[in-house]
């Protein structure tokens, strides 16, 4: 093992060896970002490079921040939301690593806000974000900061809203990278990691059958689009609640029932929020809901469901399995709460699995590369992946995969490109 007197601040040490094993298990399943990893260990693109990340502290992420150790970054960790931390990969980190990491699962707010500022006294260049709650800080609160910023990169939904609305206010002012919305990113991990997840999640906090009860979906974006798709497969009856006409159709042509949340409360048995807004179930749902309706949100921050309300309604509040609360309300009936309202995935569950992980870290990766060649070259604002890091990725999944796929032939190429020839 490595000294290991670099600053952290994790659960236990001695939890390192559990979590080396861990990690290199979800490395199996990570073969572009080992390649990429490889790469950056020949030509260490980060050197010099003082770089804060603020995930999910889990065994996918692990495999990241080694990946950008191996590229020359001068990396610190902390974790973007409190329950999703895995203490065990955090101890490894620290231990067998040598990266500073700053994360405990469970932490509280005041915890999480001085993690949030540790993370700004690294005086970071380049800042990779799950939710922007780091790059906001930096923003409200250290201006002295924003000239060592390189730029940052973002790979959730509410993140990006939150960018997009700090350049539509004239306060962003570096690049940054939307990893979110490359197809690499959503079309898999949003979709097929958030689908699995969150289910894995629900059955590890409840272990009840899915099949026959009515789930209800808050939100059809690409997270929304994979829980249903997995709810149905289990055997769930799925409505969809939405406020996009056009999401809401997509819903109805897929098969699913689509109905306002007032109406879909008095028949849920499970609800799952993926909306990336706040107080999509409120104190009026709550009120409607069957005796034992059990809620969740699979969205990045725990507003999603109006928790004060339900406590405001509440007699007692009971812990009846691990992460899972009871709410026993005034009138006699209950509702469940699983993982506080916070990611039921990461907090009753493991995350996404490592495969899906594999291209969204990739992403990350080749993101932090390409700000830090482009340092100064990049306006501010908000940046998508460029396509051929895109495909690139996408590529070397295929490959790792052991799939072929064809090449147009020089005919077709011609006539892609031509507007002279006919049908």
């Amino acid at each position: 093992m490595v000294a290991t007197q670099i600053k952290h601040e994790v659960k236990d040490l001695s939890l390192a060896p559990l979590g080396k094993q861990r990690i290199e298990w979800a490395g199996r399943e990570m073969p572009v970002l080992k390649q990429i990893r490889e790469r950056f260990g020949k030509e260490t693109p980060l050197a010099g490079i003082r770089l804060v990340a603020c995930c999910h502290v889990t065994t996918e992420t692990a495999n990241l921040a080694i990946a950008l150790k191996a590229a020359g970054a001068d990396s610190l960790l902390i974790a973007s939301n409190p329950l999703s931390t895995q203490d065990d990969v955090a101890a490894c980190l620290v231990a067998e690593y040598g990266i500073p990491v700053f994360a405990i699962k469970g932490e509280d707010a005041e915890t999480y806000t001085r993690h949030v500022n540790i993370a700004l006294d690294h005086r970071p260049n380049i800042i990779i974000d799950d939710g922007c709650d780091v790059v906001a800080t930096l923003v409200k609160e250290r201006e002295n900061q924003l000239p060592d910023i390189i730029g940052t990169t973002e790979e959730t939904t509410t993140g990006i809203v939150r960018l997009r609305a700090m350049f539509r206010d004239g306060v962003l002012s570096f690049p940054a990278i939307n990893v979110n919305d490359a197809d690499t990113k959503h079309f898999f991990d949003n979709r097929y990691g958030t689908g699995q997840s969150t289910l894995d999640g629900i059955i590890r906090a409840t272990n009840i059958l899915l099949a026959g009860k009515t789930i209800v979906i808050a939100g059809y974006g690409w997270c929304g689009k994979g829980a249903a798709l997995r709810a149905r497969g289990m055997g769930g009856n799925v409505i969809v609640t939405e406020i996009d006409p056009t999401k809401a159709i997509e819903a109805v042509m897929d098969g699913f029932r689509v109905l306002p949340m007032a109406e879909a409360a008095p028949l849920g048995d499970i609800f799952i929020t993926v909306t990336g807004n706040k107080h999509v179930i409120r104190s009026e749902h709550f009120d409607v809901m069957k005796d034992g309706a059990i809620v969740c949100n699979s969205g990045h921050f725990d507003i999603e469901i109006d928790l004060k309300a339900l406590a405001a309604k509440a007699s007692e509040v009971r812990t009846v399995r691990n992460f899972t609360e009871e709410y026993r309300l005034q009138s006699g009936k209950s509702v469940i709460v699983i993982g506080e309202g916070r990611l039921v995935n990461l907090a009753a569950a493991e995350g996404h699995p490592s495969a899906v992980m594999d291209m969204s870290f990739a992403n990350q990766a080749l993101a932090c590369e390409f700000l830090a060649k482009n340092k100064g070259k990049l306006e501010a604002g908000i940046h998508s992946v460029p396509v051929e890091l895109d495909k690139e990725i996408a590529r070397l999944k295929l490959q790792a995969m052991g799939i072929s796929i064809d090449s147009l032939t020089s005919d077709q190429i011609e006539y892609m490109n031509s507007w002279t020839s006919g049908t």
